[in-house]
């Protein structure tokens, strides 16, 4: 059996789709957590079957939304002094900063440095579609 210890200060993503952690982690977290991360796949879930959850030791300031961009049903617990303080449910966001670059080869966001890409959603039925504040282009999001 495996044994992981808990955390004391620091945040537990939770319900991530077996196989994804990986992913998620390297996508969101890598360049910016300098703290003890442990990362676990394919736990067993009574209610995914499996799932993948990963634990960053410290505080952590990321938006946390993007994750609702990979899967609605993740959750994200904060962890204060060894006790669970909240519980976030993340949902899709609606605006987007700087995230995902505009499909339009054309637009200003590829060429100004000082043109951080902004999108807005304007559909979440199956797949996320969003559309660039610059040139109004739209670009579908996959993870």
């Amino acid at each position: 059996m495996l044994t992981v210890n808990g955390i004391n200060n620091g945040i537990v993503i939770d319900h991530i789709p077996a196989g994804k952690g990986p992913r998620i982690f390297n996508t969101l977290f890598s360049a910016h957590v300098n703290s003890p991360v442990v990362l676990l796949m394919n736990v067993q879930s009574k209610t995914l079957g499996k799932k993948d959850i990963i634990k960053i030791e410290n505080e952590y300031n990321f938006d946390l939304n993007l994750l609702g961009l990979i899967d609605k049903h993740i959750t994200v617990n904060i962890i204060k002094n060894n006790k669970l303080k909240e519980k976030i449910n993340v949902v899709v966001p609606k605006k987007i900063k700087g995230f995902i670059k505009c499909k339009n080869p054309r637009c200003i966001s590829h060429t100004d440095d000082y043109a951080i890409p902004e999108f807005t959603l304007i559909s979440s039925n199956g797949t996320l579609k969003y559309s660039c504040s610059y040139c109004e282009e739209i670009t579908e999001y996959k993870f």
